[in-house]
């Protein structure tokens, strides 16, 4: 166990690549320290039993956040409650809301149309011929046209919000008054859609969740614009940075891209893979532990905090084979990507689905798909909440 608290988070390695100390640590026995570069210091939890245990006791508290100067990455301190940061029995009443409309069955009602839209885009990209630019012409386009079209945003309006989101979830790379801005900015323009949606009622998501507010009264004014935010900007970023980022793996690693034009049977599996194997996130945010508990061997004191970090855990030696290796014939998959416990990402099966059907068609349609670039200059977002490139230039 590391007693001496080091500097997190941990210079990042670049592209899809992990720091070297996130393996050191593992390796450790215990949770690691770690000096956070606001509200001082933390445990960092790196093996996938201790980030499991973590993210699905409730002893641990994410409402404990709340104008709480806690050791964190990011500048501001949580202020607003929201899906992301609410204890039960309040999350779990804001997350029924919703929950419905991200089951399984019901997002695979939305295959098809799913289909359609990758399908729309691919014949864009391929009329226009090469170079493109995978995220700005296919990923990220994807990705907000599905949120977009599920919750009911006008297609004129859908390019605002993507700028908010993008700006709202960084770090370090713009002035904190800015990224403030952001989120306000994304916020009134929930709010304005709610309003749009109480005056002229609709059968879409966010009608749905208004419709809950007024007839139902389960949601406050301020609970149904944050998970709306919450909805919009996470239903989208996160989905495009993990198809561009698959892609990238895959184009700089050809024989994996030859396996799977060869066997496109695989591609739900390696879809789990590329998940379990391709970090989305930078930094994660804490949990503050209610009472005295022992973590992997550490006992963490009551109101002290456990930082999780999922892309290491998915990396554990002790629960995948060969942790390292990309692996689409891996018959136990644990990973964690999409979280784990009551804060499991409610899209993950609107996720799967897009990733699936983006990564299966670009294969298809695209069989001598290559980096228009070289690899090492493909750029990357730094400094943001997701890691992703911010644009992957190809051609065919």
């Amino acid at each position: 166990m590391t007693t001496v608290a080091c500097p997190y988070p941990f210079q990042e390695a670049g592209r899809l690549n992990l720091a070297p100390e996130y393996g050191r640590f593992r390796r450790e026995d215990g949770l690691g320290r770690v000096e956070m570069p606001y509200g001082g210091s933390a445990w960092l939890a790196t093996k996938l039993a201790d980030v499991k245990l973590v993210l699905a006791d409730l002893r641990f508290s994410r409402a404990a956040a709340l104008h709480n100067d806690m050791p964190r990455t990011v500048p501001m301190v949580e202020s607003t409650p929201g899906l992301l940061n609410l204890d039960p029995p309040e999350h779990t009443r804001v997350r029924r809301v919703v929950a419905r409309t991200f089951t399984v069955r019901r997002i695979e009602v939305l295959r098809p149309r799913i289909q359609r839209v990758v399908d729309d885009l691919l014949d864009r990209m391929l009329e226009l011929g090469p170079p493109a630019d995978l995220v700005a012409d296919f990923t990220l386009p994807l990705a907000v046209t599905t949120i977009s079209e599920l919750l009911g945003v006008p297609q004129h309006r859908r390019s605002q919000f993507h700028e908010w989101s993008d700006k709202g979830a960084a770090i370090s790379d713009v002035p904190v008054e800015e990224i403030v801005e952001a989120r306000r900015q994304l916020e009134l323009f929930f709010a304005e859609l709610a309003a749009e949606r109480r005056a002229e009622p609709t059968d879409d998501l966010i009608g749905q969740l208004v419709s809950a507010r007024e007839a139902e009264d389960r949601l406050t004014d301020d609970e149904l614009v944050q998970l709306g935010v919450t909805l919009l900007a996470a239903g989208h970023e996160t989905t495009a940075n993990q198809l561009s980022g698959y892609v990238y793996t895959l184009l700089t690693r050809p024989e994996l891209w030859q396996r799977l034009r060869a066997d496109p049977a695989l591609v739900p599996k390696a879809v789990e893979e590329l998940a379990r194997i391709t970090p989305l996130g930078v930094v994660t945010f804490g949990r503050i532990a209610r009472e005295d508990i022992e973590v992997g061997g550490t006992l963490v004191r009551e109101g002290e905090t456990v930082v999780c970090q999922i892309a290491a855990a998915n990396r554990d030696e002790l629960a995948f084979a060969q942790a390292d290796e990309v692996d689409f014939d891996r018959e136990n998959n644990p990973h964690i990507s999409f979280g784990h416990g009551i804060h499991h990402c409610l899209g993950a099966p609107l996720a799967r689905v897009e990733l699936q059907a983006g990564l299966g068609t670009v294969l298809r349609r695209l069989p001598e798909l290559r980096l228009a670039v070289p690899a090492d200059e493909v750029p990357f977002k730094t400094g943001r909440l997701l890691r992703g490139p911010r644009s992957l230039p190809i051609s065919w």
